[in-house]
């Protein structure tokens, strides 16, 4: 089966290496990366194997399990284990076999965050912590070239159902199957209204929390993990949708909110901002998923800028989809 990946971001690149370790001919077309990054770049990482939503939930669990069991995955993401704790003042339901819950003093004993509300829930992973999308893409698309794919930064202008992808200059190309796995650009190359862009930013403080490693507070929105260097990530939502994905700018107002939130659970102030990292993903109900949009062209996006969590399944399960739908011809 010829396959195109049009995107060379994490999603992009995990499907890419799954489907070219089954041996079929495999090409990616990363396109130029976006003078600011892209969501690849400029994603925390944050692993873990608790997500609210069920379906998710399951993937995020299946993700951090092939994680943790493959050494040279956490080789090529410099996977850092700093345990997790998710905050949220309800039952949090279905949990993955790597989290307790923890209230009251047992939540306070694991968890350095100030004035939570009485209440809390705390599901706390040991074995959760962060990775590097953009390291991992790296390792994936260098594989995913040894093993006999080819990997090209020319622009896609155009998909269609035949599949075929249209480049810049004119040239069009046809395959069995064409992904398009491009993020934030996806709703505009498959003119797919079911996919919407949104804002992601967090800040980078000099700073660092004894005892505290990756963690989610439902009750505020922000949410963090330690970096390299003695740093701290911070982030809150970003409620901006539809947003241009060539126009994207860090917005001061929600850095400073960032840094409120943060004087208020860290019980002191982080100090200014290192540096604050802006970018935009796809959004869409169902989170990162392979989905067919016509004849053999599919969509593989939808990650809401949370993918590391869940994309290892996601990609093995779209890659075992695709080889079904569309199996290599009998020699």
């Amino acid at each position: 089966m010829r396959t195109a990946i049009v995107g060379g971001g994490l999603a992009g690149a995990l499907l890419a290496w799954r489907l070219a370790q089954h041996g079929g001919p495999v090409e990616v077309f990363a396109g130029p990366r976006p003078a600011g990054g892209d969501a690849t770049g400029a994603s925390g990482g944050l692993v873990r194997g608790f997500e609210t939503d069920p379906h998710a939930c399951r993937l995020a669990t299946e993700s951090l399990a092939e994680l943790l069991g493959s050494e040279t995955l956490r080789e090529w993401s410099g996977y850092r284990p700093t345990g997790s704790v998710y905050l949220c003042d309800t039952d949090p339901g279905l949990l993955p076999p790597s989290a307790v819950v923890a209230t009251g003093a047992a939540l306070s004993a694991c968890c350095p965050l100030r004035g939570l509300p009485a209440g809390t829930v705390g599901i706390v992973e040991q074995r959760a912590g962060w990775l590097s999308p953009a390291r991992l893409r790296a390792a994936l698309l260098s594989r995913v070239s040894s093993l006999g794919g080819s990997v090209h930064d020319t622009a896609v202008t155009g998909v269609s159902a035949e599949p075929a992808v249209r480049l810049a200059g004119g040239t069009t190309r046809r395959f069995d199957a064409v992904v398009v796995a491009a993020g934030a650009w996806s709703g505009r190359l498959l003119g797919a209204t079911g996919l919407r862009t949104k804002k992601i930013q967090y800040s980078v403080y000099a700073h660092r929390v004894t005892g505290l490693g990756a963690f989610v507070d439902e009750t505020t929105g922000l949410y963090g993990r330690p970096g390299a260097g003695g740093t701290l990530l911070l982030g809150l939502p970003a409620d901006e949708w539809d947003v241009d994905p060539a126009e994207v700018r860090a917005d001061p107002a929600l850095a400073a909110r960032v840094s409120a939130t943060a004087r208020q659970r860290l019980g002191g102030t982080p100090g200014p901002a290192v540096r604050t990292v802006a970018s935009v993903d796809c959004y869409t109900d169902g989170g990162l998923a392979l989905r067919p949009v016509a004849g053999g062209l599919f969509s593989f996006t939808g990650g809401s800028g949370g993918a590391a969590k869940t994309a290892l399944a996601a990609s093995r399960h779209a890659a075992d989809t695709l080889l079904d739908l569309c199996p290599a011809p009998a020699a």
